[in-house]
């Protein structure tokens, strides 16, 4: 039970006497006049009222003339006659246009229960869609109260004998209405209110002497005995969804609320009751100081009407009496247009308007009631904008106080709206750090803060050195947990040199770099940092290993070339036995880690060898680095035995065949290192054959130079003539190395005689006698060849003859066709058939068949068309060297136009098809051409 004396009261609302409108302009109840304007009489309802509600933007009232009066919003009074002598009763529906009355129309005690429509007209009025009398037997009774269902599925009426009708269906048409006794007591009822929760629909029946609840949407509607007090009537109300829809009773000592099936709390508001209503979350008393029973009331409460009346504004969830004021005679208390309409016996109508939220938080601020500012705020469904602006200046007015604690406790509700800093500004004082790392941890919390408040509250806690919350901090049991920047908090944390809570929260978070850095750059603890990397994930070992693996090898080589050959390899983190060791490894590229071993030439050779075997696949750089340190080791080792075993190792290496892509860099650093071997070998396999006869003839090595020509002479010819240069200038006897140059260069025919005898007079010391055999059998091949030309000739011209004889028998005299077989499919030849000069004759259609014209024999074609291609280009042949031959004795530079002709492609052979493939070729026009060339170049020169 709260007690209303302990509430503070305010002054919430405004009241001001509803005036009369100055026109039809439409102004609200209760408007000040327009300036300039004459002030308008106070509005003044009509005599006589006896009942009043409101709703659909009226206010309604009923009098003991019998009509029913409607005061919209434009205060222009309208009415109509509802009964012949009074209404008692009015119950106006909020969600729809329907008006329930009760009155009557007759004197004694038989009232009339009308249903009005007013949205329809009859005869001007609002249709009335169904009359029925409200006393359910024959005993007459008076109604007491009246209310409606907004489904128009219920209506209950209670009387002064204690019972209750209920009207079930729908209560605009008698055909679909039902009417029961719900209820039968034997105290008057004062109060009724449909209430629904769900599809389940209770009634609140309320006497003078006890409360009850009926449950009217099944069967046999079971009753609920709530409460054994009771209230007079207007009394009771049901409340909005704020309070649950609450029925409230108002008695003289308490007000109690209900729910269906129990008593809520109760209010001991002090005084005699005499109206109870609800207005947006606010519980409207009206009461009198002296107490009088509620018997007395329910028969009259005129004989009190000359008292004076409070009218009390209660907010039961922020527990303040928002207003309070005293009143002559209150007649009803009516809420529309939002707004309170108090009613008073003298007609007048006081409008009570609720002031802004803005307004009545600034009242609170002023009184210093930020708490009840704040709760009302929340009632008033403020935004968080507003409340954070509440507890903002709540903060600062407790800190003003002193109450440094309380205070941050008000900034700490105004996170995610203030800004932090500030908040923070405020408590950066040595002795405020407890209020600012409560702030702080709260902020984090919220996940609001970035690095400076992580940076700050880890100050903090260092500061204070409590250890104890900063590991509550940062070891968080998962992801999600975490509400601070984690690399702001390392750097921090080994700033002031928590290096232990910085390499959790590293290693925790996968913060792999800074946890490598606080291992070897502060701690220097290299097998732990070698160790965290072998666990961690491919990519991240690789990069790590790439950025630090020069400080690894300095201090750790042995360890740090074996997590290298397995990263490069076949890597798998090694997780300590729980990581599936059959899945797949990855590999790095091995050649980008070389740099590392800048220093250590000893684990770069295992480390080389090591990929060379394992991978012979590596990057070439794996095999370019490992031949330059072979060679380094072989040119710089003293031990003649070791020296050769490099040498063999540097060799084997070059034969391994990985070179032959980058053969010049391969031949330069066998010729940086003076690895002649190795750069007699790359000769070889890059063809190089001039570089390795220069080679040796530099070192004067004669027997090499005609190994050489002898080993590559088939593929580069230019070698012996080379050779034999090179032997001609020696002035030394070599006689010997002369003739077999020279007998190689006659079984090849590699050089005209001339140029040899030309080459050769240069040496003093060779005679014609070293040339002599050369000479002699130079000119009997040549005199065999004139031999066989000539007889080569002779059979032409004799062949020549032959041929020309028959072609003038052919011309002169008759041919006979004596075939008697088709040449193509050799049966016997009938009519019609086709016969050739050539001796052929054919079948018309095997004819047909298979020529390609009619002018040639298909048999003879295919050798007429060779030989006719020869005749062609002996033709071309002969004009080509006419004009070649007539260019050369007219120009005064032979030379040039020789080698135009070259280029043009003139001196290249051409190969007949008739020719036998494996025989030897004569010498043809193009090989007498080049002769005649050659001696006519040496003249003109």
């Amino acid at each position: 039970m709260a007690a209303y004396l302990q509430w503070r009261r305010f002054v919430f609302f405004d009241k001001e006497l509803v005036k009369e409108p100055l026109g039809n302009d439409g102004a609200a109840p209760g408007a000040a006049p327009a300036p300039g304007s004459t002030p308008s009489k106070f509005l003044c309802l009509p005599p006589g009222l006896t009942v009043c509600d409101s709703g659909r933007g009226s206010l309604v009232f009923g009098d003991m003339e019998g009509q029913i009066w409607f005061l919209p919003r434009s205060l222009q009074l309208t009415g109509f006659q509802a009964y012949k002598l009074r209404v008692t009763h009015l119950y106006q529906l909020k969600q729809h246009n329907i008006l329930a009355s009760v009155g009557e129309d007759e004197e004694g005690i038989n009232p009339l229960v009308k249903i009005w429509n007013l949205e329809k007209r009859d005869g001007g009025n609002p249709l009335c869609t169904r009359i029925f009398p409200a006393i359910p037997g024959t005993e007459p009774t008076v109604v007491s109260c009246l209310t409606v269902h907004e489904n128009l599925n219920f209506m209950a009426i209670g009387f002064t004998d204690g019972s209750v009708t209920l009207n079930k269906g729908d209560i605009t048409r008698d055909r679909h209405s039902k009417t029961q006794i719900l209820h039968k007591g034997n105290y008057p009822v004062t109060g009724l209110a449909f209430r629904q929760a769900g599809k389940t629909t209770h009634l609140f029946v309320v006497t003078t002497e006890n409360v009850q609840s009926y449950i009217v949407s099944g069967k046999d509607y079971p009753r609920v005995e709530l409460d054994t007090h009771g209230c007079g009537l207007h009394c009771s109300a049901l409340s909005d969804p704020s309070q649950d829809l609450q029925f409230i009773v108002a008695g003289d000592e308490c007000v109690y609320l209900y729910q269906p099936d129990e008593r809520g709390p109760c209010f001991a508001f002090e005084g005699h009751k005499l109206i109870a209503h609800w207005f947006r979350g606010y519980l409207v008393i009206v009461s009198r100081d002296r107490k009088v029973s509620p018997k007395s009331e329910f028969t009259s409460r005129d004989s009190q009407s000359s008292d004076k009346q409070i009218l009390n504004i209660y907010d039961l969830c922020n527990k303040f009496i928002a207003y309070s004021a005293v009143f002559e005679d209150i007649v009803d208390v009516l809420a529309e247009w939002g707004s309170l309409y108090v009613l008073t016996r003298d007609g007048r109508v006081h409008a009570l308007q609720e002031k802004d939220t803005q307004t009545k938080l600034e009242m609170l601020f002023k009184k210093n009631l930020f708490e009840m500012a704040i709760n009302l705020a929340k009632s008033q469904h403020l935004d968080s904008d507003g409340l954070a602006q509440i507890f903002m200046q709540y903060g600062d007015h407790l800190y003003s106080k002193g109450n440094h604690d309380g205070a941050v406790q008000q900034y700490i509700r105004t996170i995610g709206k203030l800004e932090p800093s500030y908040v923070i500004r405020k408590f950066l004082d040595a002795q405020r750090i407890h209020n600012l790392t409560a702030y702080l941890q709260t902020l984090h919390r919220q996940s609001l803060a970035n690095a400076d408040h992580t940076t700050l509250l880890l100050n903090c806690y260092t500061k204070l050195k409590d250890s104890s919350k900063l590991e509550e901090f940062i070891k968080t049991k998962s992801e999600s947990e975490v509400h601070f920047d984690v690399e702001t908090a390392i750097k921090v944390l080994r700033q002031a040199g928590y290096y232990s809570h910085a390499l959790y929260l590293a290693e925790n978070h996968a913060h792999h770099e800074w946890y490598l850095k606080i291992q070897l750059e502060d701690i220097k603890n290299y097998q732990e940092a070698l160790r965290y990397i072998g666990k961690l994930p491919f990519e991240q070992a690789e990069s790590n290993m790439k950025r630090y693996g020069k400080i690894l090898m300095h201090h750790i080589p042995e360890q740090t070339t074996q997590l290298l050959k397995g990263l490069c390899t076949d890597y798998r983190p090694s997780l300590e036995g729980r990581g599936d060791r059959e899945a797949p490894g990855c590999r790095a590229n091995s050649e980008e880690f070389i740099p590392i071993f800048a220093n250590n030439p000893r684990e770069l050779k295992a480390f080389l060898e090591h990929m060379s075997d394992v991978q012979p696949d590596s990057p070439q750089g794996i095999y370019d680095t490992l031949l330059e340190l072979r060679l380094q080791n072989w040119a710089h080792e003293k031990d003649l035995q070791v020296k050769e075993k490099l040498h063999a190792e540097a060799i084997s290496l070059l034969k391994s065949g990985r070179f032959c892509d980058v053969f010049d860099k391969a031949l330069v650093l066998c010729q940086m290192h003076d690895f002649q071997d190795g750069v007699l070998y790359l000769y070889e396999q890059g063809k190089l054959f001039q570089q390795i006869m220069h080679y040796h003839m530099q070192h004067e090595q004669y027997r090499q130079v005609i190994a050489v020509c002898e080993r590559h002479g088939e593929q580069d010819p230019s070698l012996w003539e080379q050779a034999l240069s090179y032997f001609a200038r020696k002035e030394e006897d070599c006689k010997e190395y002369v003739a077999a140059v020279l007998k190689h260069i006659e079984n090849k025919n590699l050089m005209p005689p001339l140029l040899v005898v030309q080459t050769l007079a240069h040496n003093s010391t060779a005679t014609l006698s070293v040339i002599r055999d050369y000479l002699v059998q130079k000119l009997q091949k040549q005199s065999q060849q004139i031999a066989q030309d000539e007889l080569r000739v002779r059979r032409y011209r004799e062949e020549t003859t032959r041929i020309r004889q028959e072609i003038q028998e052919l011309k002169a005299s008759p041919k006979i066709f004596q075939k008697t077989k088709c040449s193509i499919c050799n049966s016997a030849l009938e009519l019609p058939s086709v016969h050739f000069l050539c001796g052929h004759s054919f079948h018309q259609h095997c004819f047909e068949s298979y020529s390609e014209s009619d002018a040639d024999c298909p048999t003879c074609l295919p050798e007429n068309r060779k030989v006719m291609d020869m005749i062609r280009a002996q033709e071309q042949k002969r004009d080509l060297h006419d004009q070649f031959q007539h260019q050369l004795k007219c120009s005064n530079d032979s030379f040039s136009v020789i080698a135009d002709y070259f280029g043009r492609g003139v001196f290249n052979k051409l190969t007949l098809l008739t020719d036998p493939p494996t025989a030897r070729l004569t010498p043809s026009l193009e090989a007498g051409l080049q002769r005649d060339l050659l001696m006519h170049s040496r003249r003109g020169t």
